[in-house]
Formats: structure tokens, sequence, C-alpha cells
């Protein structure tokens, strides 16, 4: 079981610790998921997300290789800019969901799940004899900590002792905290304005006390979760699989028009189903594997993610369906322990700030 260098900080938290993709991982600490979720929602809550993966992608032809490798276009991404992207198979779906970085003209940081890490780098390395382009797997170079809420950029601002509420969302700065390097980038995973903080690794200790320090609260990976769907985000292995055609999803907006690997096979597809977002309107929470029905009890189609909502108690999920159901509106229903619960279509997000 792998370790992130804050394990024995959530131990000392009296973190419950699971094993996630192969790291030894906090799901919630003593406050538990709900207060770990309304302290993102009204405050600010720190996160260690060290085991996702981090490779650098460098050289003469670095931006060439991943406008053809991935689905976003790198070439309108701004030095010291980020953004979302996917990373297409052969077939149309998804290898992984990333982020990527661009540190200079050639030199790119791109961030993979942590359980796609070596998934990811076979499959961009398969591509990399045909552009000059060179790939290194930074993973173990990097801490990752996720200050997340409406408080995150003033007690970032405290901690560092400079001003960081002009840094634009996906934007990245390096900065000083504690007389050590961070780099900062205005990103996130969980519907709130916040930062994500890469740091050497043993540093990564000492960053994480001071953010604790000042107030920020440490959450786990079951608010992290239940913070992500309430955002309408998506968790690969759930939403998005190898077979996921991301043009049948909420994130089709992905999808640049541009040559890249897989293109034919994506557009040549159709979309018999949709992703879309559930609101659980009877009793009962909607879980991965749930069978959705329509008016008639026929399976048109299956939950990926559901939870209650602490937030606003509601239950929500997301679910693949029948694409001539995939309006809002439409009334559904959700396979509950034997009971068929009413559900309705609903775009996602379920909360915005």
């Amino acid at each position: 079981m792998q370790r992130t260098p804050l394990y024995e900080r959530h131990r000392d938290l009296g973190a419950r610790l699971v094993d996630f993709a192969g790291w030894d991982m906090p799901i919630q600490y003593e406050s538990g998921i709900n207060q770990e979720h309304l302290a993102v929602r009204q405050d600010a809550g720190v996160f260690d997300v060290s085991h996702m993966g981090e490779l650098r992608v460098r050289g003469a032809e670095a931006m060439a290789f991943l406008r053809y490798t991935t689905l976003n276009d790198v070439g309108r991404l701004r030095v010291g800019r980020g953004h979302y992207s996917m990373l297409p198979n052969e077939s149309g779906g998804l290898v992984d969901d990333l982020y990527v970085y661009r540190d200079a003209d050639d030199d790119f940081l791109v961030v993979a799940n942590a359980g796609n890490v070596d998934t990811v780098l076979d499959a961009l390395t398969a591509h990399a004899a045909d552009f000059a382009v060179e790939i290194v797997d930074e993973s173990d170079r990097w801490g990752l900590l996720a200050l997340q809420g409406p408080a995150a950029a003033v007690r970032l601002e405290r901690v560092a002792g400079m001003e960081l509420t002009s840094l634009r969302k996906n934007a990245t700065r390096d900065v000083d905290i504690g007389g050590l390097h961070v780099r900062v980038a205005r990103t996130g995973y969980t519907g709130e304005d916040g930062f994500e903080l890469f740091t050497a690794w043993d540093d990564t200790p000492a960053v994480w006390d001071l953010l604790i320090e000042d107030g920020a609260l440490p959450c786990g990976l079951g608010a992290r979760d239940t913070l992500r769907l309430e955002a309408g985000f998506p968790l690969y292995g759930h939403e998005l699989t190898s077979t996921t055609n991301p043009l049948c999803t909420p994130f089709a907006w992905v999808v640049k028009d541009k040559p890249f690997f897989g293109r034919d096979a994506m557009w040549g597809a159709p979309c018999d189903q949709r992703l879309v977002g559930l609101k659980v309107t009877g009793r009962g929470i909607p879980r991965q594997g749930y069978t959705v029905l329509d008016a008639d009890g026929t399976s048109v189609g299956m939950v990926t993610s559901g939870t209650l909502s602490p937030l606003t108690r509601e239950s929500i999920a997301m679910a693949w369906i029948d694409s001539s159901l995939a309006r809002d509106g439409t009334d559904l229903a959700v396979v509950v322990r034997a009971q068929a619960v009413p559900a309705t279509v609903t775009t996602p997000p379920f909360y915005t700030p």
C-alpha cells in the first residue's frame, strides 16, 4: 500500500483510512463527511490529493503532441494557465480525464487520476515516437493539496503573506509559503472557489500544517466525492470509462474541433444513451449500479454515482439513460432496495455557489 507524505498527519487527526487505488487514504476525519462537506461550502477545507499522478511533457513538439493525444486544445492554453481535458483511446472512449498545465511554450504538466497514472503514461508513450517530445513521470516529486471553499483565498493569502484573490481561474503562480516553494493553481474539484497547491513531496506536511493552523478543516475523500457530485463533475470509473463517448455527456465541450487520436471512432459512434443528472423525489438514496426505469417500468439505464446531498438534503445522482429520455423534467424511477423510487432528469450542477 502506498502512502502520501501526510500519512502520519492523517493518523494523528483520527482519519479513517481506506485503500483507494492502492493508496492508504483518508475517507473522513473525526468531524465526519457531512461537516467536512459543509466546511467547503461555507468556509474552507483542505484535502490531501498527493496520490494523483503528475507527468511532465516537454520538447519542441510538446504542444503538437498534446493537441493530438488530448481532447481539449492546448494550443489555446497560455503559459501559466491550465485546463480540464481527457485522453481518448482508439475506439473513441477514454483512458482518463486530466488537468493540463502549460508551464512554458514547450513544457506541460499533466495531472492524472491516481489509479490511471501508469495507463496514461503508457498511452502517451505509445505516441511519443512520432513527436519530438519527452515524457517524465514526476509523481514521486510532487505533493498536492486542495484548499477549497469561499474562504480559501483569504486563508491562503494569510498563510502565503501575499495577495492571491486576483489570480484568475485556472491560472498558476509560484509563491513562498513558510519559506517553501509552492506552485498554486486556482483549480479544484468541488464546485467552489479554491486552489490546488503543488509542493515538493517532503515539504507537503509543513504546508498542510500551516493551512490547518489557519483554520482550514481537514477533509477526506468521502466529502470530495459528495462535493464533486453536487457540482456535477465526473469521476473516472463511474461516469467516465474506456467505453464512454464524451460527446454523449455534459462534458462534450471538452472535445475541440481538431485532429486527435480516436476522432473518427468518437464522432462516428451514435449516442444511444446519454449521461444525465437525476433528482430522486421519493425516499431512497441512489447508488452506483442501481437500475433506472421509465414510466412503464422498463429498464432504461443505470446509476453511475449517487448520494444524499449534505447541503440540500436531496438525493442526487448521475446516470446513463436512453437518449430519448434525456430531457430535463423527464419522470423516471430508480430501483432502491427493490422499490421503484421516483426521480426526475435534472441538468447538473445540483448546486451552484
